[in-house]
This record gives structure tokens, C-alpha cells and sequence, in this order.
């Protein structure tokens, strides 16, 4: 999968994607600042959440309170969305620091100003991951698609990826529970196993929403190319998601932290050159464990293995001493050697 020349799969370190959603409230400068501190970071992406609330939601939703807020859903979206000229200063102000700008459209009208604005790849949040007719518009586009997963089951996710399939997109699948905060308790990182066993040629990462870096730094070893958290600027900022996001030292500790996981866990199991040295001392040699005669059969009263592993014949080769003649007389813990044995 490639997003604006960013290779993403299992042979590069994880792509950490810092998502604003809407934790800056509906203020552009509150969210440039945001941008700004997950650049110093480390972040490579940010993501955004663009809402076009009358083409997103029925008059329903006024009705409807979500678990993490005080206000219905449609006045928390109402009061936290960027205008279009917002949005398009934003993503100019992003990459204008390097970085990548992506974002999740929750309408048609959304999808369609995105694509208008150019950006390279698209998020589709778990809410919308079995929304096909939204899914398969998203697609015409035919860039990639990050798809959270949170909610569904494997069964659930067939169609979507099957649409991806079709249209000959690079996508990629994110494991997600979407409680936020999202206690241990009911996280699935086996889900990351479960999406990699199930869909092979997807690209699979993981979204967050708990508490603090390390069930995303667990993701990461599991193989997770992408990991997604929500960020802001401070956890004393209010907000619906404030309290399952990063602050900016968590973000740095996750980009620096991933990026040793994900070295650790490609090197293949060998003894490294930093290793020789105590590889020298650390093992342990074929010693005389009394004093031995020249003419014995040695059996296993005579010998022992003790530190340091410099000696000629290494512990490892215990049971090959064995049963062999002494061709001279041996001191008590003196080292072994293959020419003093027949």
C-alpha cells in the first residue's frame, strides 16, 4: 500500500497516524496547533474527520446522546466541524510541514469534497464499515482505504473488502473496539491475528482507543503496519475523545518505541557480533572434574562443564566426551582438548 509515496506493509516501520477528529472543537487554529505539536512528534499522518452534518445525519440524531458526551451527537458534530475553507487551510498547513493529510468522510456530500481537495487516501471509520452504498461511492474514487473494523465481525467485513477487491484498490484493515476509552478488558489484539489469517492480501494495522501507548506498542509486535490514535494537544482539553488520546510525549514515545519493536521483531534468531564477547565467557567448557588418568575411559564422574567458554570443547559436546581414552594424565578443572582424547 502506498499513501503519497509512503510504503506501507510489513517490510517498513508501522505508519502512526495522528488523528484530530474533531478534539479541536470546530477552531482551525487550535487544530493547526495540534498539527504542528504531532509533527514535532514524529507523526508522519494526520487525520481528520470532515462532517457535512445535514448530509451525515437525520433529524434523529438530535435525539441521540452518545455514551462518551453530554450533548446529542448532531451537537457535538455541529459544533466541532470545519467549514470547507477550514478544511482545505488545514490540509494545506499539514503538508506544508511534511506531512501526509487523509481523512474519514461520514456522507456523500463529505467523500466528494475530499476527493474534489485531492487527498491521497481515504479513512472509513468503523461506523461506516458495513455503510455500502458510502463504501462503494468512496471507492469510485479509486484511491486506497484505511477501513476500521470495530463492531464487525469477519463475515461483516467480506463485502466491503470484496467492493476494495473490485475496484482494484490498495487497502488496509484496522482491528478497533470503539469504547472510548477502550478498557484491556475487552480490546482484541488477537483481532489483528484474526484479519491477517482472514484477509491475506490486506494490509492490517490497528486502531486505538485506550488508555496510555502500550496495547498499541503490543499491536506493533503482533505485525500491525498502521496504528491510529486520536491525538490533542492536552488531556485537559474537553471533548468527546479526549480521553482515549495522545498527548504529544506519548506520541513521540509511540513513533520511537514502534520503530524498535518493529526492528526487534524482524531479526532473525542468530548470535550477533555484539554477542562474541560474552558468547566467550558466558558458555560454559569440558572440564576434569577429578584428577584423570592417562588411560581412562571417561565416563560422567570425570567431567563437568564450567565457565569460562573458551576452552576447545564446549559444554554442547558433553555427551560426545563420553566414553573416550585419556591419552595423558588430566589436572582436576583443567580444560579438555580433542587432542589429549582418543
Amino acid at each position: 500500500m502506498n499513501i503519497n509515496g509512503r510504503e506501507i506493509n510489513e517490510k517498513n516501520t508501522p505508519l502512526i497516524i495522528a488523528e484530530l477528529g474533531i478534539n479541536h472543537g470546530g477552531d482551525i487554529d487550535i487544530a493547526k496547533n495540534m498539527v504542528t505539536l504531532a509533527a514535532s512528534s514524529g507523526a508522519e499522518c494526520i487525520k481528520h474527520q470532515t462532517h457535512f452534518v445535514e448530509d451525515e445525519m437525520t433529524e434523529e440524531a438530535k435525539d441521540i446522546y452518545p455514551p462518551n458526551a453530554t450533548e446529542s451527537i448532531w451537537d457535538v458534530i455541529k459544533k466541532s466541524s470545519l467549514n470547507k475553507d477550514e478544511e482545505i487551510e488545514l490540509k494545506k498547513y499539514t503538508e506544508d510541514l511534511g506531512l501526509i493529510y487523509i481523512s474519514t468522510p461520514f456522507s456523500r456530500a463529505a467523500a466528494d469534497f475530499l476527493n474534489d481537495i485531492n487527498i491521497p487516501a481515504f479513512k472509513i471509520g468503523s461506523g461506516e464499515a458495513s455503510n455500502i452504498p458510502l463504501i462503494r461511492h468512496i471507492s469510485s474514487f479509486g484511491k486506497p482505504i484505511i477501513l476500521s473494523t470495530g463492531m464487525h465481525s469477519l463475515e461483516q467485513i467480506i463485502e466491503p473488502v470484496n467492493i476494495f477487491k473490485k475496484n482494484k484498490i490498495d487497502f488496509a484493515l484496522l482491528e478497533c473496539t470503539n469504547s472510548y476509552p477502550s478498557p484491556p478488558e475487552i480490546v482484541s489484539l488477537q483481532g489483528i491475528k484474526d484479519l491477517k489469517k482472514a484477509f491475506p492480501e490486506a494490509i492490517v494495522g490497528f486502531s486505538d482507543h485506550s488508555i496510555g501507548p502500550y496495547i498499541s506498542l503490543g499491536a506493533v509486535a503482533l505485525g500491525a503496519c498502521i496504528i491510529e490514535r486520536h491525538f490533542t494537544d492536552s488531556r485537559y482539553r474537553e471533548g468527546p475523545d479526549i480521553s482515549c488520546s495522545m498527548d504529544p510525549l506519548e506520541l513521540r514515545l509511540l513513533v520511537d518505541r514502534s520503530k524498535e519493536i518493529f526492528t526487534a521483531i524482524n531479526n532473525p534468531k542468530e548470535r550477533t557480533l555484539q554477542e562474541e564477547d560474552v558468547y566467550k565467557f558466558a558458555r560454559g567448557t569440558i572440564v576434569a572434574d577429578r584428577e584423570i588418568k592417562k588411560g581412562t575411559i571417561i565416563a560422567e564422574k570425570d567431567i563437568w562443564a564450567r565457565r569460562p567458554g573458551n576452552g576447545e570443547i564446549a559444554a554442547a559436546f558433553y555427551d560426545n566426551i563420553l566414553g573416550r581414552k585419556t591419552k595423558k594424565d588430566i589436572k582436576y578443572n583443567q580444560q579438555l582438548r580433542w587432542k589429549d582424547l582418543i
